[in-house]
């Protein structure tokens, strides 16, 4: 299992040809590629195994659709087989487009920090390499002004509670590679599937007075 991520001479070259991608939702009918309806954002989040990821998105409120893919790395079109290679650089991620309006990204922040342990590194639980390490990947500065002020707030609840300090990504948004067609809303498709998730059990302060 890789750990560390590859360099640019030692990544796989990938391909020019993207993955295919259903034309909607399995769960909720939506398209799973852009353009999404005006006034929606969208951000990329990684948590490990990206299935269960995406269903703790899909179910809010106000989320317009989810798509898992493959992001923060090298290789262009990756394949989930040279991603679990450790040799792409990506992480497993959840794009997430959603109305603004109808569902903070405080919200979907506190989602996030919750549903995953993001001291963890390159693993998330049992699960361990590159791909599983913990991100938030932005498409605006006032969601990553507000994603950074979130991890400093969570950081001083996990100290309290024992964990060490938070290992997660954050930044710009870098090019999302779509999953293969099975990974789609994999745990609506099989529900009694594998989901790795694991919170800490500390709440996150993320959208009240600390």
């Amino acid at each position: 299992m890789k750990l560390r991520l590859p360099t640019a001479d030692q990544a796989l070259p990938g391909r020019d040809d993207s993955m295919p991608v259903p034309a909607a939702h399995a769960v909720n009918g939506t398209g799973l590629q852009p353009p999404f309806p005006p006034g929606h954002e969208v951000a990329l989040f990684g948590m490990g195994c990206f299935w269960g990821a995406e269903r703790l998105f899909w179910r809010l409120p106000g989320v317009y659709t989810t798509a898992v893919g493959y992001a923060g790395g090298l290789t262009p079109n990756p394949t989930y087989r040279e991603v679990c290679s450790g040799m792409t650089g990506h992480t497993e991620v959840v794009l997430v487009a959603f109305d603004p309006a109808a569902v903070s990204w405080d919200a979907l922040l506190r989602v996030f920090w919750e549903g995953h342990d993001p001291t963890q590194g390159m693993q998330q639980g049992n699960d361990v390499g590159t791909q599983y390490r913990s991100a938030i990947y932005c498409t605006s500065d006032a969601q990553l002004t507000q994603a950074l002020t979130s991890r400093a707030a969570f950081a001083a609840r996990l100290a309290e509670a024992g964990y060490g300090p938070i290992t997660t990504e954050i930044g710009p948004a870098p090019p999302f590679y779509y999953a293969e067609e099975y990974h789609q809303q994999y745990l609506a498709k099989n529900p009694a599937g594998y989901c790795g998730l694991g919170g800490t059990g500390v709440s996150c302060p993320v959208g009240v007075s600390l």
